[in-house]
C-alpha cells in the first residue's frame, strides 16, 4: 500500500497558509533594526541601537531577570502541587473526584479578568499582613501564577497517568511498598516525561501571563510582558520588537533541537 502524498495543489495551498501565519512574525525583524525611536520600518538605514539598549538599560535587565525568577519558582511550585493532586486522585480515588478536579480546573474555565480581580483583593489584604508578598510583589506575582498554571499542569499529569497500567501499583502494594515508595519510586518514574511537560508549560505560561500581571504589580514588580506592555502603550519603544525577535529566535531553536531530537530516535 503506497503512502499518501499531498497534490501540488494541497502543497500550495498550506504554503499560502504558512506564509499567512508567519508574515506578522517576520514583519517584526526589519522593524527591530530601524534607527528611529518608534515603530517604524527601517528606510534605507539599519542599526541596532535597539538590541544594544536591551542588554544596556537596566529596565530591561531587570524585567528579564525577574520574569525568569518568577517563572522559574512558579512553574517548580504548580508542578509540584498539580503532581501531588494527581497522584491522590489516581492512586487513592475519592469519592467527589470529579467535584475536586472540577474545583482546580476553576481557574482554567473562569474568564482572565475575574481571576485577576480576585488575585489583586487577595494580594492587597495579604500586603496589610506582611510586606514581602502582597499587591506588587514578586512573590506575589509568583502565587498569582501558581494558580493560573496549576490547572494546566494537572491536566498534563493526569493525562500521563491515566496511562500508567494500575497492575504495576496494585503490585508495588501487594509486595508490601508504601505509599510514599510506590509514588516515588513506581508511578513517578512511569510519568516523568508529563511532569516535564507540565513544567514548561507552566514556565512559558507564567513567562507570557500579562492579564493577572497587570492587576497584581503596579512599580516594583515589573515583569517583561508588563515593561513591554508599557512600551506599547506609553511611547512604542522599537526595543519590544528587538525583544521580540529574541523571543521568536529561541522558540525555532528549541524546535528545531526537539525535532532532531526525535528524528535521532
Amino acid at each position: 500500500m503506497s503512502a499518501y502524498r499531498p497534490g501540488p495543489l494541497a502543497l500550495f495551498f498550506a504554503f499560502v497558509v504558512i506564509i499567512f501565519l508567519l508574515m506578522p512574525l517576520l514583519a517584526v525583524v526589519p522593524v527591530s533594526f530601524t534607527p528611529s525611536r518608534m515603530l517604524s520600518m527601517p528606510a534605507g538605514e539599519l542599526s541596532i541601537r535597539h538590541y544594544r539598549a536591551l542588554f544596556e538599560d537596566p529596565r530591561w535587565l531587570d524585567s528579564i531577570l525577574l520574569s525568569l525568577r518568577v517563572g522559574l519558582v512558579s512553574s517548580v511550585l504548580a508542578t509540584l502541587f498539580a503532581l501531588t493532586f494527581s497522584l491522590g486522585i489516581w492512586m487513592f480515588r475519592p469519592r467527589f473526584t470529579a467535584v475536586l478536579v472540577g474545583f482546580v480546573l476553576l481557574p482554567m474555565i473562569v474568564p482572565p479578568v475575574v481571576s485577576a480581580i480576585t488575585l489583586y483583593f487577595l494580594l492587597t489584604s495579604m500586603s496589610n499582613i506582611g510586606s514581602m508578598i502582597g499587591y506588587d510583589t514578586w512573590l506575589g506575582v509568583v502565587l498569582a501564577h501558581v494558580v493560573v498554571t496549576v490547572p494546566f499542569a494537572v491536566v498534563l499529569i493526569l493525562v500521563s497517568l491515566g496511562q500508567v497500567d494500575r497492575r504495576i501499583d496494585l503490585a508495588a502494594r501487594g509486595l508490601g511498598a508504601s505509599t510514599w515508595e510506590r509514588a516515588t519510586k513506581v508511578i513517578i518514574p512511569n510519568i516523568k516525561f508529563g511532569i516535564a511537560a507540565a513544567w514548561l508549560l507552566s514556565f512559558v505560561l507564567s513567562w507570557e501571563e500579562i492579564g493577572v500581571t497587570l492587576f497584581i504589580t503596579s512599580v516594583n514588580a515589573i515583569t517583561l510582558p508588563r515593561l513591554m506592555w508599557m512600551g506599547l502603550r506609553d511611547n512604542i519603544d522599537p526595543a519590544i520588537a528587538a525583544i521580540s525577535v529574541i523571543l521568536i529566535l529561541i522558540t525555532v531553536t528549541a524546535m528545531t533541537i526537539r525535532i532532531f531530537f526525535a528524528r535521532s530516535r
